[in-house]
């Protein structure tokens, strides 16, 4: 039986600041880059092969009606677009939390309840279930078969799992892949 297969990317950042201070809005604030393994190329030039061998892969194995979903931050989605040979409409919104005054102490924010949204520290990079959710009913049916071939830390095989897609992840850094194990091993129980 051939499955029609969904792609969805996350791709890394490519946030390294090495020599650079990028600053906030404030120009006070220091932007911290990444620095895990998973983000780190030596030059745009090694980043834009890593996409573009990323994405001829991923074509590779696309069934003609297949679709690809990619998900990005401001810092590399038009990157990557410029591999697609397509330019990302303006149909996208950026979500700002402010304090009215800094110095103010006692505004609400939930911390506990944020975390739960995800895994990890808050602001983490794991995208919402409830975001994979609406892409995955967008564009597939139930038995297709979703590939990521940049798993994180798995939302997109449990979005798939709960709703009866087949799935395949790809990740290499082993504490994902156990991170990935034991959640999927969690929702087995649900």
């Amino acid at each position: 039986m051939f499955y029609r297969i969904e792609e969805i990317i996350d791709p890394p950042y490519f946030l390294q600041l090495k020599r650079k201070r990028l600053r906030r809005w404030d120009s006070k604030t220091l932007v911290k880059g990444v620095f895990e393994e998973w983000d780190s190329f030596s030059s745009f030039e090694e980043y834009d092969g890593f996409i573009e061998s990323l994405l001829l892969g991923v074509k590779r194995v696309m069934k003609p009606n297949a679709t690809l979903w990619v998900i990005g931050t401001y810092h590399n989605i038009f990157r990557v677009g410029k591999r697609l040979g397509v330019r990302f409409t303006n149909a996208t919104e950026t979500l700002i939390w402010a304090v009215k005054d800094k110095s103010v102490k006692k505004y609400t924010f939930n911390r506990e309840y944020a975390k739960s949204f995800g895994i990890g520290k808050v602001g983490a990079n794991q995208k919402p279930i409830e975001l994979l959710k609406r892409v995955i009913l967008t564009s597939t049916k139930e038995g297709d078969l979703i590939l990521d071939p940049l798993a994180g830390t798995g939302t997109t095989g449990h979005a798939a799992k709960m709703l009866g897609r087949d799935f395949v992840l790809i990740g290499k850094n082993p504490q994902y892949v156990q991170l990935i194990n034991e959640r999927l091993s969690q929702s087995l129980l649900k």
